[in-house]
Order: C-alpha cells, then structure tokens, then sequence
C-alpha cells in the first residue's frame, strides 16, 4: 500500500510440511489503510475492512479450491469470475520461488 493508494492485499505462501508435502495454502489478506495520528500526536496507520481468504491446493500447487467467494471485482455481484481471479492470485503466489 502507498500514500496514493489505500488498498491493498497481502499474500503468503504456508506450507509443504512434513506432514502432507503435497499442502500448499495460500493466505490473501484484502485490506483498507487507514492513516491517523494517536493521542501523542504521532502518526498511525491501521487496517480497516480486513478480509482474509484461504485458498488451498492438495496436489504441490497446481491447483487450488476457495471457499465463501465475496465480490472482489467491484461489480456488485459474487459471481464465478471473483473465484477465478482470486484462484488465480494463490496459483500465481505460490509459483514464486522466493517472495
């Protein structure tokens, strides 16, 4: 998130264990920034209208499953496409070595 844009969604990427080498869960936290100043005078910032979705994948990454979708795309309806964006979101993530 920046000065300019409020919005802001962070990822990561938990698992394989050693349990299931082949779990792969994908957190996605949506979120609003909001800046202030506290009682001291000194700037703030907090997370408002937080939203955090579990998307999981039980073949290494390759495919993932989410549940209770809510519209993400801003076109007032939860539809299909919401689930396939944020889908493609986890498998995105989860493909970089290193993030």
């Amino acid at each position: 998130m920046s000065f300019f844009n409020r919005r802001g969604i962070f990822l990561q990427k938990l698992g394989p264990t050693i349990v299931d080498p082949n779990e792969v869960l994908v957190s996605m936290q949506f979120a609003l920034k909001e800046s202030s100043l506290d009682g001291n005078g000194s700037p703030t910032e907090s997370l408002l209208d937080s939203t955090i979705y579990i998307a999981s994948s039980r073949d290494g990454g390759q495919t993932f499953s989410i549940d209770n979708v809510r519209d993400v795309e801003g076109d007032g309806n939860i539809g299909e496409t919401d689930k396939v964006k944020m889908l493609a979101l986890a498998k995105a993530y989860a493909d970089i070595v290193n993030p």
